[in-house]
């Protein structure tokens, strides 16, 4: 994928996850885009548990502060969340190639038990060099296959922006954080797959 290359092209670390669909490259495209992150956690439960835990302990602090968390939206798609602020879980959109990859980021001191984020936009993220955060970049893409098959793909990348950033974000990511983000992607990529497969049976049939 081209743009994870462009924002993030060194990093500290990365998982990558990949699932063969049997739609063409359009239908998965599609689905991915339709796709309703609220609908993947029920559909995975587990992925549901992990998306909350992020989102937690911003929402217990603004509790304990006196403050009303905001009501969660009925429908969360991955354009969505470039409209919600980070703490409520939102991302920033750093690029779409239609049909082809979209690319989401954060940045942060996500080590945190209340995460730090950084104001920033699609332009300052890769020049941002603030010490002591992270940059990561999140990418779904979809490549055409034969047989009207596709390759769904998906990228999380991590990169901090000094040494000790770095100590922190390691542990965070050794005890356990690394693989709860790779759960995420993978059910999120596996739930498309099932909606791409089911459009194309309802096209064929």
């Amino acid at each position: 994928m081209v743009l994870v290359d462009e924002f993030l092209p060194v990093f500290d670390v990365s998982d990558e996850l990949a699932v063969v669909v049997d739609a063409d490259a359009d239908a998965t495209w599609a689905a991915l885009l339709d796709a309703d992150l609220i609908e993947v956690g029920r559909r995975r439960p587990l992925v549901g548990v992990l998306g909350a835990l992020r989102v937690l302990p911003q929402v217990a602090s603004e509790l304990l502060h006196g403050e009303r968390p905001p009501a969660a939206p009925e429908r969360l798609g991955l354009r969505d969340l470039t409209g919600l602020p980070a703490a409520a879980g939102g991302w920033i959109l750093l690029g779409e190639r239609p049909g082809e990859e979209i690319a989401l980021g954060l940045v942060g001191k996500f080590w945190r038990p209340v995460i730090e984020y950084a104001e920033v936009d699609a332009a300052s993220f890769k020049p941002f060099a603030q010490p002591g955060y992270a940059k990561t970049v999140y990418a779904l893409g979809v490549r055409p296959l034969a047989d009207r098959r596709a390759l769904l793909s998906g990228v999380t990348r991590t990169a901090t922006t000094d040494e000790h950033a770095r100590r922190w974000f390691r542990r965070y990511w050794t005890l356990g954080v690394g693989s709860g983000a790779h759960i995420l992607v993978n059910g999120l990529l596996d739930v498309v797959r099932e909606d791409a497969e089911r459009l194309r049976e309802t096209h064929d049939a």
